[in-house]
């Protein structure tokens, strides 16, 4: 099976044309030992089998980040046939820096000019011809959301190599060392690799020299040549030399390929950018769309989410009817059906729905362009707080589920940044604590009524707790900054792509396969031991009463000095594998059931609160311990899978808590003031 390798710059179109080439034959993963993401799959043209390796989107193989590692070193010391390099058709002169350093690494490169529908919109012309023929590769133009332009790059990457590709040559002194360490270096792959490893070792790239040395063998410290020239070697601003010569070349090799011959695409999209991206039009329109998003996660998702409860609470019967059939004792019949299948069903029906509409509105949002934007919003925010723009994106992944922003983190560069990020990714609430806050708001602040008006006050004051969530995020990370995670904040290229049609299908699958079934997996897998712990406590114990009551009785004093009660607390402790089961567990200890039940409607359910000591104090408490509280069992499994450390793991589990403990008490002291 040939090996081909797919690079680019992030958005660029390069999953579009994996997925076209590749269909459903795909497989995803891990790089050995990283947290990024590995996609491979298998396509079959003219009898030959391929293997297509998808590589982390990079700028830059000079690295800086995992990504620009795992991509410069598969291209460097991994085995593959041709490297197919998608390039952006609207800023192809910027895509060219990456071209022009992966032909330092190999030849057998195929330019696949992405995007041509959109450079067609924007009135731009590019002649393929004369950049394959400044280039001395292939050159394919494809708009692979169309599958136009796949069969032909098929055909070029079945045809035999005999590419010679163009390189870029620096000032005479540079030259002059690039031979000098090239004729020094001993390596047990091919010459081709030689120049680039004499770049990298005159750039003094340490980590590099140290992957060199103890993951590819390749002996530096053993060749006295070697050494003496690099010591001897005394170029000024070297790194500087190399990117202004990559620059030029790129501008060399794309003057005349593009033509312009018209900007009025241009034009219309920077005055939509001029609005979204302004200081007085941005926030604004971010709230309201935001709003908009959660007004339909909520209200759509309740009739589902109802029909779901009601088909899975109705096999109670049947499933318990088995059991007594295959004669087991009743108490692990209980234990079974009232303790492990009825959480199950709980955190299912709860979970589902509201995750099955939100991640499908977040794809929309940021297969349209627009998520983007909201994170260069944010990014001065961010960046006052010595943290990463990208944090917006990952901020806002954790509002359908705080482990899926913990994964999504992954996208910022700083190990410093992308540590705050995940610290700070469950003060925002997901959607697994939004049917607690609805609950409690719709109760205590904002009524009964079924209206319009009604929904939208509730997404009002939701808006207002989610903004809550959001400044102290920005808090916590100035704290973080300040105190164990100091640095200066990194810079980063934060690119505004093209608005676009959403490819509404395609986002469907995505966000219902990649997210939403992913994480509802993992919280059913936790809830299966929780459902059974919950039972026993609740109908075992010692003279009489229940461990469950015992732990209540023994949180209650301080439960009450934060304005709360022992049940709420132990709800919340107990509900750490799924947040959906808070309440259930309330209603429980309060009425003494022996397992989790529901509540028939809102009111009657604020009457069983009002009847167990509940005022509004009370009630404004649990949206804040809610709001800030410890992650849930699969977000902390994420933590620790992230980061690989039970340190930061632990401190992620304590510093929202910490933050919601403290909350609480000065709203109980403002009140008793009051």
């Amino acid at each position: 099976m040939k090996r081909i390798a797919l690079a680019g710059n992030p958005n660029v179109g390069k999953s579009t044309v994996f997925n076209a080439l590749t269909g459903m034959k795909q497989h995803t993963g891990n790089w050995p030992g990283k947290t990024v993401a590995n996609q491979s799959g298998t396509f079959t043209y003219k009898n030959e089998e391929y293997e297509l390796f998808d590589l982390p989107g990079t700028y830059s193989l000079v690295s800086h980040s995992e990504e620009e590692t795992i991509a410069r070193d598969f291209l460097c010391f991994s085995e593959y046939e041709k490297v197919v390099v998608v390039c952006d058709a609207l800023c192809l002169e910027r895509n060219m820096n990456l071209v022009l350093q992966i032909l330092e690494i190999t030849p057998n490169v195929i330019v696949c000019v992405n995007l041509l529908d959109e450079a067609k919109k924007r009135g731009l012309q590019i002649d393929l011809s004369l950049l394959s023929k400044r280039l001395g590769v292939p050159v394919v133009g494809t708009s692979a959301r169309n599958k136009k332009g796949i069969k032909e790059l098929l055909e070029i990457i079945s045809e035999p190599q005999n590419f010679k590709g163009t390189k870029a040559r620096y000032n005479k002194e540079t030259e002059e060392q690039i031979e000098k360490i090239e004729s020094a270096l001993e390596i047990p792959y091919s010459n081709k690799l030689k120049r680039f490893i004499a770049l990298r070792l005159l750039s003094k790239d340490k980590i590099f020299y140290e992957q060199l040395e103890n993951e590819w063998n390749i002996s530096l410290k053993n060749n006295l040549e070697l050494q003496k020239i690099l010591k001897e070697v005394n170029l000024k601003n070297l790194e500087d030399i190399t990117v202004t010569r990559l620059m030029r070349k790129a501008k060399e090799i794309i003057q005349n390929v593009v033509i312009k011959k018209d900007d009025k695409y241009d034009k219309r999209m920077n005055r939509i950018d001029k609005i979204v991206t302004s200081k007085l039009f941005g926030f604004p329109m971010m709230f309201l769309l935001l709003m908009l998003v959660f007004w339909i996660t909520i209200v759509g998702a309740n009739y589902p989410s109802q029909i779901l409860y009601d088909v899975l609470f109705k096999l109670e019967e049947p499933i318990s009817s088995i059991f007594e059939f295959l004669h087991f004792p009743g108490f692990l019949n209980s234990l079974l059906v009232d303790g492990v299948y009825r959480t199950l069903a709980w955190v299912v029906s709860v979970m589902l729905p509201p995750m099955a509409i939100f991640f499908p509105l977040f794809g929309i949002l940021e297969d349209l362009g627009y998520l983007p934007r909201i994170a260069f919003n944010l990014d001065k925010c961010f960046q006052k707080c010595k943290a990463c723009g990208k944090q917006a994106l990952c901020m806002m992944m954790g509002f359908g589920c705080n482990a899926a922003g913990v994964t999504g983190t992954r996208i910022i560069d700083s190990p410093r940044e992308r540590l705050i990020a995940i610290l700070t990714n469950s003060f925002v609430p997901c959607n697994g604590r939004f049917p607690t806050i609805i609950a409690i708001i719709s109760m205590f602040f904002i009524g009964f009524k079924l209206s319009l008006m009604a929904s939208f006050k509730k997404v009002f004051f939701l808006m207002l707790v989610i903004v809550l969530g959001i400044i102290i995020t920005l808090l916590i990370s100035y704290f973080l900054s300040k105190t164990i995670l100091k640095g200066v904040p990194s810079s980063f290229t934060l690119e505004l792509p093209p608005y676009r049609k959403p490819q509404i299908g395609k986002v469907l699958i995505r966000s219902l396969f990649d997210k939403t079934f992913h994480v509802l997996g993992r919280a059913i897998i936790v809830s299966i031991p929780a459902g059974a712990l919950i039972f026993l406590l609740a109908n075992t114990g010692m003279g009489g009463i229940s461990f469950l009551e015992r732990i209540s009785s023994f949180l209650d004093p301080f439960g009450r000095m934060i304005g709360l009660d022992g049940i709420i607390l132990t709800a919340f402790l107990l509900g750490f594998p799924a947040n959906e089961i808070v309440i259930p567990i309330m209603i429980m200890a309060y009425l003494s059931l022996g397992s989790m039940v529901d509540y028939s409607s809102l009111e009657s359910l604020k009457t069983i609160l009002i009847n167990h000591g509940w005022t509004t104090l009370t009630a404004l408490n649990t949206i804040l311990i809610c709001l800030f509280h410890f992650p849930c069992s699969t977000t902390c499994l994420t933590i620790k899978k992230e980061t690989n450390s039970w340190y930061w793991t632990i401190l992620a589990f304590t510093l929202p808590t910490v933050c919601g403990i403290i909350l609480c008490i000065l709203t109980t002291f403002l009140f008793s003031f009051l």
